[in-house]
């Protein structure tokens, strides 16, 4: 059976936070909570969710993101807490043991939690997202300095405002990652808050700061390697393996990580390429529904 197209609108609060969410299928399905990349927001499933097949599907704006309320006063955000936030949230649904699907950040933050806390997930799809760039120990104190001068500087700074939706979509679509109108649109249209003179994004900028710290290449190893749950993972041709010359050299590290490199962008699973993502994560997924 497959998905309704079209989701239903979530709102509820946990670890003392509001949340939004995007949901597809129902609660008899296999449990999946999908989660985005850096500055999306749960719009990025709009075109792969329907097109899975027998899941419950819960894709949340995690904290913020989205129409997700942001972190309290000065804090930063770290995968620590996004990792606190998506097991409350699992909590909050009633699910035990989960799927996590995770593009780019949001892959990373599935993977770093999986590796937290094993018993929790049944499996791991991936798209665009494995572990985060490693460091060196004796950068810790730089990296630290960094981001917090870069948190002092984003506060201070005041929103772009654009003067209609249709601008700020084509500033969506030359983003870092270049994306296709659909695509870009969809992302705007939850993205963005009204203000006087048009929108701007909802995002927190506090989101733009450098990392608090970065782990080093043997605690990533560490985490991958506590990971209980099979791994699919969708690379995409255009994307990371193009944009850091090692990655697939990294990727290799681990041979209980399924990969594949497929034709596209960075954001495949919102391009033309949809349809081939989801062939693939619904042959992946199918050995996990009873």
């Amino acid at each position: 059976m497959a998905q309704s197209p079209g989701p239903r609108e979530l709102r509820f609060t946990v670890n003392g936070m509001n949340f939004a969410a995007q949901e597809w299928g129902d609660s008899t399905q296999l449990p999946v909570l999908a989660l985005h990349g850096w500055l999306d927001n749960a719009a990025s499933f709009f075109a792969l969710a329907p097109r899975l097949k027998n899941l419950h599907i819960v894709a949340l704006d995690m904290a913020g993101h989205g129409q997700s309320e942001h972190r309290p006063g000065q804090m930063a955000y770290t995968p620590w807490d996004d990792i606190n936030d998506i097991l409350a949230v699992a909590d909050h649904f009633g699910w035990e043991r989960f799927v996590l699907l995770g593009h780019s950040r949001g892959a990373i933050i599935g993977t770093l939690a999986a590796g937290t806390f094993p018993e929790r997930f049944i499996a791991l799809g991936l798209v665009e997202g494995l572990l985060p760039e490693p460091a060196r120990a004796e950068e810790a104190p730089k990296q630290l300095a960094s981001a917090i001068q870069g948190l002092r500087v984003q506060q201070r700074k005041i929103p772009s405002i654009y003067p209609d939706m249709s601008i700020a979509i084509r500033a969506r679509e030359r983003g870092m990652f270049p994306l296709g109108h659909a695509a870009a649109k969809a992302l705007t249209e939850r993205g963005v808050v009204a203000q006087a003179g048009g929108v701007s994004w909802s995002t927190d900028p506090r989101l733009l700061a450098p990392s608090m710290i970065k782990l080093s290449r043997e605690h990533l190893h560490a985490f991958v390697n506590q990971v209980s749950a099979p791994i699919k993972l969708l690379l995409a041709h255009d994307g990371l393996p193009k944009l850091y010359a090692n990655y697939l050299h990294e990727v290799e590290q681990f041979p209980q990580v399924d990969y594949e490199v497929l034709s596209g962008g960075h954001h495949l699973h919102m391009e033309r390429e949809v349809d081939l993502v989801a062939e693939k994560l619904n042959r992946f997924f199918s050995q996990f529904i009873k």
